[in-house]
């Protein structure tokens, strides 16, 4: 399945527990001020690769804890992503992604087209929020803002709430 990214660091410790995978995916709308990645934004950018690629390599890579879907905005692609995190999800990797909607805009904005829902059925955590500028925070762990939460995504997506998850 294609996936345009802007690019993917092999082996990553900062954006997750343990030596992560990070797949930067290209497109967001959020054009938050300040942003670390603003290279991301032009949904035309980047390049188009293939999932199973992207599979096959993590795969190839023992050191692997996880994966991390950054950005850019993970839930423009959905799809392709929810594809690939099913499939290393099954091998036994960690996923999760980081977003610009909050998990409650995620829950009132996703649809059967969009497929916000099936993503989130495949994260174990989601750092949500847009990052703000005026609540930058260089102490927080895999975050840049103070609004910012890691949080549990299979609770909450049971209690229909954000759960606080500590990574």
């Amino acid at each position: 399945m294609e996936i345009r990214l802007a690019g993917i660091v092999k082996e990553s410790i900062v954006d997750g527990p343990g030596i992560r995978y990070t797949v930067f995916v290209q497109g967001c709308l959020h054009s938050c001020p300040g942003c670390h990645n603003p290279q991301t934004h032009a949904l035309d950018g980047g390049y188009l690769t293939d999932t199973d690629q992207l599979y096959d390599e993590i795969c190839s890579d023992p050191l692997l804890k996880g994966v991390t879907f950054s950005g850019g905005e993970p839930f423009l692609q959905a799809v392709p992503l929810t594809h690939l995190g099913r499939r290393l999800r099954e091998k036994g990797y960690d996923i999760i992604a980081f977003t610009g909607y909050t998990f409650e805009e995620l829950l009132q904005l996703g649809d059967e087209k969009n497929h916000f829902m099936d993503l989130l059925l495949t994260l174990d955590y989601l750092i949500d929020g847009p990052f703000l500028l005026e609540e930058r925070d260089l102490t927080l762990r895999f975050r840049g803002s103070r609004n910012q939460r890691i949080l549990d995504c299979k609770k909450s997506l049971e209690q229909n709430r954000a759960v606080e998850a500590d990574l």
